[in-house]
């Protein structure tokens, strides 16, 4: 256990940063299974799954929660899904 308030402090933003990154990449990886999904029965609403993920991993990047380097990797993947 932390000994001083600073520590405390230290531990308490820690904690909120990982469930906030935790939330984040949940929904990232959600957003790909779901994209990949689509793409494999060519289901319908394929081109809004696809902006909506390229939309997560932006906000990701933009945090920094992933790379800006994955984020632009992923957005290219999803760019044949796009257009």
């Amino acid at each position: 256990m932390a000994n001083k308030k600073a520590a405390e402090k230290s531990m308490r933003q820690a904690a909120g940063r990982t469930a906030r990154n935790r939330m984040i990449m949940s929904r990232l990886r959600t957003g790909l299974k779901k994209v990949l999904a689509l793409a494999k029965e060519n289901g319908e609403g394929l081109r809004e799954a696809a902006i909506e993920y390229v939309s997560a991993l932006d906000k990701a990047a933009k945090v920094g929660v992933i790379h800006h380097n994955k984020a632009s990797r992923h957005k290219s993947m999803m760019a044949k899904y796009i257009f």
